[in-house]
């Protein structure tokens, strides 16, 4: 079937000209999960996004599916509870990049600490169990247990040996987030979604009723404007999420949302190498938890958790991000000596979580494990729920939320949207178990999904990949990974990218929608990020190949490599780098 430059241009003209049962405007986590859970319940449905799909934060997370242990501290118990659980349910239904990665949580005897030894096992021990991982689970072998410190040191040798009392270890999981997104996408478009990106909404329209009949869009790729049509319209914009409201003239009032930044570093394992992810007390009095995890050779670092008040499109890592962060590993990890030139890569996102209600303005339909929080509290003190709100005119908002409860906050739209589809409309849509539906390239065992992977890998080295490229093929795309072996038989190399990647990039232009060469290297693989050592050679490469697939002229050549180079610059933090 298809998803790509020409089938953007099809769905076009369907959105133009048939009325919709459901828009999502915002093609992140949330909006893809919704998208996805609609088409299952066969609604005609269209999703937009103004960026690529999962460009927002939905690509700037920590990369890891895991409940959030800290949050007990904070009595966040219901969002622990909601997010917890879905570990596993993600990891069915897309297994291929969702694996259980048992967390080290070293503990300090330190003022301000987050944990003690006593209550890390308390906490750890409610974390099971509202993960269901006692008794005769097939996760109990993953049940959470301490360790003294020289155990500790002996798993971290790096590690600050000072004050340091032992460790806790419990389950959770690594993800890749913006693939996560579009193979939500994907499986979506797969089950009639009409999904467009590049379409910005740009002013919510209503009937005679003065309730919400569509959306005015504009398509950043020619400029051109147009209105969408659908019964029902949800605002899954993410930090937009406000933006989008303001377009609805009718009803906005003010803000909800609290935007906070979150900024992560990438360095060589050689600088600093940790066996496993690692979760520790900052050892300020700002009630934070830092990550260090190992990836694809490299160790990344996170997070801040700072009020944001910038360009929601491009939130950028500062001195005092880096400061902050090295400062603490340097003392976490006092062997180490990282430094601003050790960073090889970084990312900053924008978290939407929920600062006020819009009383009077809008009803809660639902609040998932969400508080209000006021403006004197600490960023990190702020409740990472969702929001569920429905306006007079019509116009559903949901926001907040954690990667890891995207599908059961999608639940609760669902429910929402398919009761005013009766009531107001009276169409009947049965909703799937949304827990059985499985995300585009997860159509294999997801019980084994170790050996499943390796088989997958197998049959890529079939047919002349290289064993590494064929390994990270079938963890990127999982059972569409045949699709990309089917080409390579029939192609050459391009010259700078090896089979398997000539192959994977042919197959992600072709079926994932990618326009530009930063969809491919920063979300489609992770080249930007976590392959520093080669990307020099991969881009041109990547460049070249996309610029004959798409016929571009010469101005076009250029605005893409210049965006390019920009990404790397800004990820390599060559900005920072030119004025130390």
């Amino acid at each position: 079937m298809g998803f790509s430059l020409k089938t953007r241009k099809k769905e076009i003209e369907q959105l133009k000209n048939i009325d919709l049962d459901l828009l999502v405007i915002g093609g992140g986590i949330t909006g893809a999960g919704i998208a996805l859970q609609a088409s299952s319940a066969k609604m005609k449905t269209g999703l937009i996004d103004m960026q690529d799909f999962g460009a927002g934060t939905s690509s700037r997370s920590t990369r890891l599916v895991h409940g959030g242990i800290r949050y007990l501290k904070t009595f966040d118990v219901q969002v622990v509870s909601d997010t917890v659980k879905e570990r596993a349910v993600i990891q069915h239904i897309a297994p291929h990049m969702t694996q259980p990665d048992p967390m080290i949580l070293p503990i300090y005897d330190e003022p301000d600490t987050t944990f003690t030894m006593f209550s890390v096992k308390v906490a750890m021990d409610l974390y099971d169990h509202l993960a269901g991982i006692e008794g005769d689970s097939p996760l109990t072998k993953y049940a959470n247990y301490t360790i003294d410190k020289a155990e500790t040191l002996k798993r971290e040798p790096q590690l600050n040996p000072v004050n340091l009392e032992g460790a806790g270890v419990y389950l959770d999981y690594q993800n890749n987030d913006s693939r996560l997104v579009l193979e939500n996408v994907k499986k979506a478009h797969e089950l009639g979604c009409l999904a467009v990106s590049r379409l910005k909404a740009i002013k919510i329209l209503h009937n005679e009723a003065k309730q919400v009949n569509g959306v005015r869009v504009k398509d950043l790729l020619d400029g051109t404007e147009f209105d969408i049509h659908a019964k029902v319209v949800i605002n899954a914009a993410g930090p937009w999420s406000d933006e989008v409201r303001q377009t609805d003239q009718l009803t906005y009032k003010e803000a909800r949302l609290r935007p906070t930044k979150g900024v992560h570093l990438v360095v060589d394992q050689s600088r600093l190498k940790v066996p496993q992810p690692t979760y520790f007390g900052s050892g300020t009095a700002d009630g934070r938890m830092i990550f260090t995890i190992p990836r694809e050779g490299k160790t990344y670092i996170g997070t801040t958790d700072t009020d944001f008040h910038g360009d929601y499109n491009h939130p950028v890592v500062e001195q005092s991000d880096v400061d902050y962060l090295l400062k603490i590993i340097n003392r976490k990890y006092p062997t180490a000596h990282l430094t601003l030139a050790d960073v090889e890569a970084s990312w900053a996102g924008v978290r939407p979580l929920i600062g006020v209600e819009d009383a009077g303005n809008a009803a809660a339909d639902a609040v998932t494990g969400a508080s209000v929080s006021d403006s004197t509290s600490a960023p990190s003190a702020v409740s990472r729920g969702s929001s569920l709100t429905t306006a007079d005119d019509g116009l559903i908002t949901l926001a907040g939320g954690k990667l890891t409860d995207y599908r059961i906050m999608a639940n609760g739209a669902m429910e929402k949207i398919a009761q005013k589809l009766h009531d107001d409309f009276g169409e009947a849509f049965v909703l799937p178990d949304s827990a059985k539906v499985k995300v585009a390239g997860g159509d294999f065992d997801s019980d084994n999904a170790e050996a499943e992977l390796a088989k997958i890998a197998q049959a890529g080295e079939a047919v002349g990949i290289s064993p590494a490229d064929a390994q990270e093929i079938a963890s990127l795309f999982g059972s569409e990974a045949a699709k990309i072996y089917d080409r390579a038989k029939q192609i050459t190399p391009e010259p700078g990218l090896t089979l398997g990647q000539t192959a994977a990039l042919d197959y992600s232009l072709a079926e994932e929608m990618t326009l530009t060469p930063v969809d491919y290297l920063l979300r489609r693989t992770y080249h930007v990020l976590f392959k520093n050592d080669t990307l020099d050679k991969v881009k041109v490469g990547v460049v070249n190949r996309m610029a004959n697939y798409y016929g571009w002229d010469q101005q076009q050549l250029d605005y893409c490599t210049q965006e390019l180079e920009q990404v790397i610059a800004d990820s390599r933090l060559e900005r920072l780098k030119n004025t130390n």
